[in-house]
C-alpha cells in the first residue's frame, strides 16, 4: 500500500520515506514467504492445493516488487502485492494431517513451470483489469486523484502484451513438458487438465495473433485475456478441488 500510496497526490509529496518502506516491507514478507515455501515444498514436498496458491502469490510479489521500479507502474504494483500477500495466507487453510505428495524431479519440473505460468498470467489479469478501468474512465471523461495510480492507458496495453507473450511462452513449455513427463494422462486423471491447457494457450495465441496483426486493443483484448485466464484456472484449480477435495484422489 506504501508503494501505491505515493502515487496518491496528498502522500505523493512523503514518497521519499514511503517508496522504500514499501520495498523494505515487500522484500522482507517475499522472504518469509519463500522460506516458508521452500521448506514446505522443496524439503516436504508439499505441492497442495493452498501451497501452490501461496507460491503463486510469492511470485506476484516477486513481479510487484519489480514493477515497482518504475514510477508510473506502482499503482499496479501495489494492487499486485496486496494480491500476493491474500494469497501468502492459503496455507493456513491446509489440512496439517494430508499427506505430502511424492513426485519425481521431472514432475516437480512440470508442475513448477506450470506455476510460473499461472503467476505470470494471473499478474496479467490485474495489468488487464487496471486498463479496462482506464478506459472506461476515458471514455467517460472521469478524473480524481485515483487517476494517479494509473499508468498512460497506452503503457499498460503494452504491458499486458508483454505479460501474455510471457506467459504464453512459459505455458507452452508447461504443457510440453507436461506431454513429455507424464506417461498415463488416463491413469492420472489429467485428460481434463490438458484438454483445458490447451484451450487456454490457444486462446492467448489468437490474443497474441490478433494483437500483432490486427492490432487488437482496448476492451477485446482484455476479454479475450480474462477467457483465456478462466479456463486456465479451471484446467488447473478446478481439476485440483474436483480430484483432491471432492474424490479425495491425488492429481500426481
Amino acid at each position: 500500500m506504501a508503494l501505491g500510496g505515493s502515487r496518491l497526490p496528498n502522500l505523493e509529496r512523503h514518497a521519499g520515506w514511503l517508496v522504500p518502506l514499501g520495498f523494505l516491507l515487500g522484500i522482507i514478507a517475499v522472504a518469509v514467504d519463500g522460506h516458508f515455501l521452500y521448506r514446505e515444498i522443496v524439503t516436504a514436498n508439499n505441492i497442495s492445493i493452498w501451497n501452490t496458491v501461496s507460491l503463486i502469490g510469492l511470485q506476484l510479489g516477486l513481479i510487484g516488487l519489480a514493477g515497482a521500479i518504475n514510477p508510473r507502474l506502482r499503482g499496479l504494483s501495489g494492487s499486485l502485492l496486496i494480491l500476493a500477500g491474500l494469497m501468502s495466507l492459503a496455507p493456513g487453510l491446509d489440512d496439517a494431517s494430508a499427506a505430502a505428495s511424492t513426485l519425481s524431479w521431472q514432475m516437480r519440473t512440470h508442475v513448477l513451470t506450470s506455476l510460473f505460468a499461472y503467476a505470470l498470467l494471473t499478474a496479467g489479469v490485474i495489468v488487464a483489469l487496471f486498463a479496462l478501468v482506464q478506459e472506461r474512465r476515458l471514455r467517460t471523461a472521469t478524473l480524481s486523484p485515483t487517476s494517479q495510480l494509473f499508468a498512460p492507458l497506452e503503457t499498460t496495453e503494452n504491458l499486458l502484451a508483454v505479460v501474455t507473450l510471457a506467459g504464453f511462452t512459459v505455458l507452452a513449455l508447461s504443457v510440453i513438458s507436461g506431454f513429455t513427463f507424464v506417461e498415463d494422462l488416463f491413469a492420472q486423471h489429467l485428460v481434463h487438465k490438458t484438454a483445458l491447457s490447451l484451450l487456454a494457450l490457444l486462446v492467448f495465441g489468437i490474443l497474441i495473433f490478433g494483437r500483432h496483426v490486427a492490432g487488437w486493443r482496448g476492451r477485446r483484448a482484455v476479454y479475450l485475456y480474462l477467457a483465456g485466464f478462466a479456463i486456465l484456472c479451471m484446467a488447473y484449480f478446478g481439476s485440483r478441488i474436483v480430484l483432491e477435495v471432492m474424490l479425495d484422489r491425488s492429481w500426481s
